[in-house]
């Protein structure tokens, strides 16, 4: 039974207890007490068990909920609907934006969920129901989740705004190249984190304002909640994206800056070395003739000539205000 995570009981005289056997879990499935199996969406054995007993999931839904790959989206199944939902990767040894992904099917009598990676939403949300504090209806079960996931979506946000504006002030004081390393970093979580927030708050809004049986009005207003919260998690996301990309155009221009510096420099060394250079080149040459071959003071002489010519190329480029 590798393949079920665990079994509970919503409602009834058994609300809160723990579904240990498979022949149990797979008796409950089929009775009109509501009941929540928790699957693993990456073992072997589970779309197998799906089409065995759960004949009332449609064969294409099933496929949706066992996909390597999903995106958040909502959408009505006969009697149920369907639900695909993103939360944090709070697993050790994870990054918080590679987020879990969280497969829901729920109908009046049952509440499927699968995933591949442990939530802390989910667990948290099983150990309230375990003490008969959690939601007794689907509807209930949904928009409970979802403000646990919106709550740890909230923190993980806000804590990355944190770190981008404490780069942004760094930036502004002194930028340095070492900071495109961190720009570049945090850009990449904040498209992680919108490539999935974004859909997610699609699923929301749809879910806020469709007529389902599932979802009474209560639920439909705390998934409005949930929605526009994620809404303002969404545009802080894209007010990060756009001041990182005004960070990153900063110290380029620094980086562009110094490098312009060294290179405005260097050719001012060369003006001042290529005439210099072509006389000690030219004076240096083994032919007869040559003035001041023999003198004593020559040397000296030709040293306090460059010299003048030094100071003379510097009088120039100070005239031209070159430097």
């Amino acid at each position: 039974m590798d393949h079920i995570e665990f079994a509970i009981a919503l409602d009834g005289a058994s609300r809160g207890t723990q579904l240990m056997d498979e022949a149990e879990i797979i008796a409950r499935l089929k009775a009109d007490d509501l009941a929540w199996v928790h699957l693993h969406a990456d073992h072997e054995v589970t779309p197998g068990w799906m089409a065995e007993h759960l004949t009332f999931v449609e064969p294409p839904t099933r496929k949706a909920l066992t996909a390597e790959v999903t995106r958040p989206r909502a959408f009505a199944v006969d009697d149920g609907l369907m639900v695909i939902l993103r939360g944090m990767n709070l697993n050790p040894g994870s990054e918080p934006e590679d987020m879990v992904s969280l497969r829901l099917f729920l109908n009046p009598a049952r509440i499927i969920s699968l995933s591949r990676r442990p939530l802390k939403s989910v667990t948290e949300l099983r150990e309230q129901i375990a003490v008969s504090r959690g939601p007794e209806t689907p509807g209930a079960f949904l928009a409970n989740l979802v403000d646990r996931l919106g709550t740890r979506i909230d923190d993980a946000v806000m804590q990355l705004a944190d770190q981008v504006d404490d780069l942004e002030e760094e930036v502004i004081a002194a930028p340095r190249p070492d900071h495109r390393a961190k720009v570049v970093s945090h850009r990449q979580e904040v498209i992680d984190l919108r490539r999935y927030l974004a859909p997610q708050r699609d699923a929301l809004a749809w879910l806020a304002h469709v007529g389902h049986p599932v979802l009474t009005k209560a639920d439909r207003r705390r998934l409005a909640e949930a929605h526009d919260r994620l809404v303002r998690v969404v545009e802080e996301l894209e007010s990060m994206r756009d001041a990182l990309v005004v960070l990153r155009d900063e110290i380029e221009a620094v980086v562009q800056e110094k490098l312009n510096r060294n290179l405005y420099l260097l050719s001012i060394l060369s003006a001042i070395f290529l005439p210099l250079g072509f006389l000690t080149g030219l004076m240096g040459i083994n032919l007869g003739g040559m003035p001041g071959a023999e003198g004593r003071w020559a040397f000296w002489v030709f040293t306090f000539l460059l010299a003048l010519v030094a100071g003379l190329q510097l009088w120039i480029l100070r005239r031209l205000k070159w430097i």
